[in-house]
């Protein structure tokens, strides 16, 4: 079920199906120093946590495919954060996707959908300290650095962005 399609994207909710997928693309080291690994048991816990977001707050991750081949790019979309109490954009794509505006493009469709049919009234973007590309994608999209928090034990830069793109 295709949630969002930009010009190049399809974006739809990740499932426990996409297991193989999920553990794949976060074995590159390129792209787990900053979110970390998942063994298969793992990866399905955290599929299955995404589909009960899906169920009870009609929002959470995404798989990322290309439109013309169906190739599973990453994931990202909209995640519930209990402990902050707050929606984050969130983006992770397979190396072999970088430089192409794949991440900001995805993530620009997901923000927009979470204002647009969401009525969210702030998105936040958490990023590991030291990952500058995705930094950039949410200054892109017109995120403002507002403070430093903690997730998973790790600091994070937490991004804001409210609609309108204003902090």
């Amino acid at each position: 079920m295709t949630l969002i399609e930009t010009d190049r994207l399809r974006l739809r909710p990740l499932t426990t199906a996409d297991v193989d997928a999920f553990v794949a693309l976060h074995q590159d080291e390129r792209v787990n120093r900053f979110v970390g690994t998942y063994t298969q048991r793992q990866a399905l816990e955290r599929l299955s946590a995404i589909e009960t977001q899906w169920a009870t707050r009609g929002h959470g991750l995404c798989a990322v495919e290309l439109k013309t081949t169906g190739e599973f790019l990453g994931r990202c979309g909209l995640h519930y954060w209990r402990q902050f109490d707050e929606v984050e954009a969130g983006w992770t794509l397979r190396a072999e996707a970088w430089g192409h505006g794949y991440a900001t493009e995805a993530a620009r469709a997901a923000v927009d959908w979470g204002f647009t049919h969401l009525g969210l009234d702030l998105i936040t973007a958490m990023i590991h300290r030291g990952n500058t590309a995705s930094e950039r994608v949410a200054e892109r999209l017109g995120f403002t650095y507002g403070r430093e928090d903690v997730l998973f034990g790790k600091p994070v830069n937490v991004f804001a962005l409210k609609p309108g793109g204003t902090r």
